[in-house]
């Protein structure tokens, strides 16, 4: 049966940064009921908030809207993080996406999925050759998921003072959703942004429950 898509992309705005940290603060909650310790630690968890906020300033934050204005996911990008990635490794040729979160009551709509797939685009618009993460060393449900998306295990780093260090990437023109791209903007403004990967509102695909 299809249906109609209702929720759409767009910037961060500060006003956002309540709802962003209630994501957070569920997604922690997901994330104990799954045996891991991802964002267990307080202080990890301040210096990670303290870069979202930096990042919602800056512009490279996004958050999916959903039909009732709610925020139902979020997205960033972010410079290269040397602590993981070496000149080796051609860092300016990759989009690095960071905290990819999506709200549990938005769970098989395939938001995050379709917001890599975004992000992708992005990267090819710009020229970009990979999309990078590095995530979690010991959540290895969350490799298995990016794995499946396409993403490809580069190595594992360890630093001392971290906690993540899986580091993988996807060609950036690869997306695992090509039909059901997210829409950017809301219904007034989605015309008045053409220089980022969009399609219009009014597009209708299968509703996924998977």
């Amino acid at each position: 049966m299809k249906s109609r898509r209702t929720e759409y992309l767009r910037p961060a705005a500060a006003d956002d940064v309540p709802a962003l940290m209630a994501l957070r603060a569920e997604a922690e909650g997901w994330l104990r009921t799954k045996g891991t310790d991802q964002w267990s630690d307080p202080e990890t968890g301040e210096r990670a908030i303290s870069k979202w906020r930096a990042s919602i300033d800056e512009g490279r934050a996004w958050v999916v809207i959903g039909e009732h204005d709610e925020v139902l996911a979020t997205v960033s990008r972010g410079p290269v993080d040397r602590d993981f990635w070496t000149d080796a490794d051609r860092p300016e040729a990759a989009l690095y996406l960071y905290k990819l979160i999506v709200a549990r009551e938005a769970s098989g709509r395939q938001l995050g999925t379709r917001l890599i797939d975004w992000m992708s685009r992005l990267a090819a618009l710009e020229g970009r050759t990979w999309v990078r993460i590095d995530t979690w060393r010991t959540n290895t449900g969350l490799h298995a998921y990016y794995e499946r998306l396409g993403f490809q295990h580069v190595r594992t780093e360890a630093p001392p003072h971290r906690r993540s260090g899986w580091l993988a990437q996807r060609r950036a023109h690869e997306m695992a959703l090509p039909h059901d791209l997210l829409a950017v903007g809301s219904f007034e403004d989605v015309a008045a942004l053409p220089d980022l990967p969009h399609q219009r509102m009014d597009v209708s695909s299968e509703d996924s429950t998977a």
